[in-house]
């Protein structure tokens, strides 16, 4: 994958309590990425992103909700998050990232 398209892997951070945990207590840290992202395609792509080592991921397919639209009943779309584990020593700032 070129730059442009690694770019484009991690779609958002995925910030929960229980995310905001597993940073805190293993160095790990959550992401919504494209439904189409491998795990090399995430590592190489947080790595390109944040100048951080990446020591491992996993992956995990969450399946859309059903909802009500008006009469019908209907779907969310389903998404992609990775958990990504950071080398001893390394971490992300998401607020020193988002004002430059």
């Amino acid at each position: 994958m070129n730059r442009e398209q690694l770019m484009s892997v991690l779609i958002a951070p995925h910030v929960t309590e229980k995310t905001s945990l597993a940073m805190q207590n293993h160095n790990q840290y959550t992401f919504r990425v494209r439904r189409d992202a491998t795990k090399t395609d995430i590592r190489k792509a947080v790595e390109l992103m944040f100048e951080v080592k990446v020591a491992g991921v996993q992956v995990v397919n969450e399946t859309g909700k059903t909802r009500r639209f008006g009469k019908r009943a209907g779907r969310t779309q389903d998404w992609k998050k990775a958990y990504v584990s950071l080398i001893k020593g390394q971490s992300i700032d998401y607020e020193a990232r988002a004002k430059a």
